[in-house]
C-alpha cells in the first residue's frame, strides 16, 4: 500500500512539473513575440534617426537616440525575464512547502544579469543604430573611438548566434523552415534537424561543435523574433556586400 501511495506522490509531482514546464515554455514565446515587437520598433526608430540625419535636425537625433535606449533597456529587461522563466520551468520540482514562484524567478533574473547573457546583443544593437547615423555623413570612416579595422569587424556582425545549419550547411538566411533551440539558441533548417533528433532515440547532442545541449523536439522551434533577426542579418549582409566602385581617373595619352 505505502509503495503504491509512493508512486501515485512520484507520477503526481512528475505530472505537476510537466505542466510547469509546459507553462513557462509557453510563457517564453509569447514574450518572444513581444520582443519581436520592441525589435520592429527599433527598426523604424533607426529609419527615423537617418532621415532626420539627412535634413540635419541633430537635436531630434539626439532625443531619439535617448528614447532608443530606453526602449533597449525595456528589451534588456523583457529578454532577461524570459530567460528566467523558461530557467524556473526546467528546474521547478513539487514539494510539500509552498513555492514562491516570484522569489524564484527574481533569483534567477539576477542570476541572468550577473552572467550578462543579453549584454553582447544589446551592445550590438546599440552600436548598429549608431553606425546607421554615423553612416549618412560619414560613410567608410570609424566612429570616434574606433580604429579603420573595427568598420568591418563590427559592422558585419549579427546577433544570430550561428550563421549557418550545422547539418545542411545552408547559410542560415536562406533556410526554408528556419527553427531555434530554446536551450542553446542554435539555429538549424527544420526537416534536417527534425529527422536528427529522431534517429538519435534522445540522445540528440546538438550538432554545433562544443555545444553540449541535448535537443528536444518541441524546444525547437521557430520563435517569434527569429525571423526579425534573420532578416536583419540578411540585410546587413547585402549592405556589406555591395562592391565598391572605383572608378579610372587617368586620361589617355595621345
Amino acid at each position: 500500500m505505502a509503495e503504491t501511495s509512493g508512486a501515485m506522490a512520484s507520477t503526481s509531482d512528475s505530472r505537476s512539473a510537466s505542466r510547469m514546464k509546459t507553462a513557462a515554455s509557453t510563457l517564453c514565446y509569447d514574450n518572444q513575440t513581444l520582443l519581436a515587437d520592441i525589435r520592429k520598433a527599433m527598426g523604424t526608430m533607426k529609419e527615423i534617426g537617418v532621415s532626420l540625419e539627412r535634413q540635419n535636425k541633430s537635436q531630434m537625433v539626439k532625443e531619439l537616440e535617448t528614447e532608443f535606449m530606453e526602449l533597449l533597456k525595456a528589451y534588456e529587461d523583457c529578454a532577461n525575464l524570459s530567460a528566467a522563466i523558461d530557467s524556473v520551468g526546467n528546474k521547478y520540482r513539487p514539494s510539500e512547502q509552498r513555492t514562491d514562484f516570484k522569489k524564484l524567478i527574481d533569483d534567477e533574473m539576477a542570476k541572468t544579469k550577473r552572467r550578462s547573457l543579453s549584454t553582447p546583443q544589446i551592445s550590438q544593437l546599440l552600436r548598429q543604430f549608431k553606425e546607421a547615423i554615423w553612416n549618412v555623413h560619414n560613410s567608410g570612416q570609424p566612429m570616434p573611438g574606433e580604429e579603420q579595422e573595427d568598420i568591418v569587424m563590427t559592422s558585419t556582425q549579427s546577433t544570430l548566434l550561428n550563421n549557418t545549419c550545422p547539418l545542411s550547411g545552408k547559410p542560415v538566411t536562406e533556410l526554408t523552415e528556419p527553427v531555434r533551440s530554446m536551450d542553446c539558441k542554435h539555429i538549424y533548417e527544420k526537416s534536417v534537424i527534425m529527422q536528427y533528433i529522431k534517429s538519435k532515440h534522445g540522445q540528440s547532442k546538438c550538432p554545433v561543435a562544443a555545444c553540449p545541449k541535448i535537443l528536444i523536439a518541441d524546444r525547437v522551434l521557430c520563435d517569434p523574433l527569429l525571423h526579425i533577426e534573420i532578416d536583419e542579418s540578411r540585410s546587413m549582409n547585402k549592405q556589406t556586400s555591395k562592391p565598391n566602385i572605383i572608378e579610372d581617373f587617368t586620361e589617355d595619352s595621345d
